[in-house]
């Protein structure tokens, strides 16, 4: 079995040391930079599995070098997990919607950030198993193989997150999702999670698809669910 490539940027040095030998030894090829550009220069020239990105860096930060990763159609499907010491839910909030796949405060144990990495890279090897035909509802397209979703014949990015919130509500047209149940989409194994981060994983969804974005529908006090516009053709898979 191929050895998952993992980028760590981390300006911290004690902090980068403890993540490369924790990683290295649970068979993880680690790559390092100790800030922004060096990392987007790494992301662009490694092929790599996931990158564990600190919000503090020096030069470019955190945040700006996640909204540069997810502009760049070539990269933009790599996981992200967002490093940070801060704990207020609202920086919680902005990373998950600049993108990110998931968030982790410090201090922090390695053994968690192990976890989380395995569940997020479980996810990514169980989509790319099942070759399951495009789901289709209106102008939207999603191809679960190719991890790809298109808006009136033109490609949308989404993060790993939006994209399996997407695709597990198109799966099944009309039927009511909770909270709970969409964030075990996302959270499999991990620990950590919040209901607000559906909220934004949704919100982040509907402004992508545009004037599609209707096709989620709010069910007050329960949850989502994904339904065709009246005008739309029926669901085809």
């Amino acid at each position: 079995m191929p050895q998952p490539s993992i980028l760590i940027i981390e300006d911290d040095p004690d902090i980068l040391e403890l993540l490369e030998y924790n990683l290295k030894k649970q068979r993880f090829k680690v790559f390092s930079a100790m800030d922004g550009e060096s990392g987007i220069h790494l992301t662009r020239k490694q092929k790599l599995d996931l990158i564990i990105l600190d919000i503090m860096l020096p030069g470019i930060d955190g945040l700006e070098v996640c909204k540069q990763l997810r502009r760049d159609q070539s990269i933009s499907y790599i996981p992200i997990i967002m490093l940070t010491a801060k704990s207020q839910e609202s920086d919680i909030i902005v990373g998950l919607e600049l993108g990110a796949d998931d968030y982790l405060t410090k201090p922090f144990s390695p053994q968690e950030l192990v976890a989380r990495i395995r569940a997020v890279l479980r996810r990514q090897d169980i989509q790319t198993e099942q070759q399951v035909a495009p789901i289709r509802i209106g102008k939207v397209e999603i191809t679960p193989d190719q991890y790809q979703v298109t808006h009136d014949g033109h490609q949308v990015q989404f993060t790993l997150s939006e994209f399996k919130l997407l695709q597990a509500m198109a799966n099944k047209p009309g039927k009511v999702f909770t909270r709970e149940q969409l964030l075990s989409f996302l959270s499999d194994q991990e620990t950590y999670v919040i209901d607000r981060n559906i909220d934004v994983h949704i919100r982040a969804i509907r402004k992508k698809l545009k004037e599609s974005g209707k096709i989620i529908q709010t069910i007050r006090g329960i949850g989502y669910k994904c339904q065709s516009p009246v005008s739309a053709p029926a669901m085809e898979l």
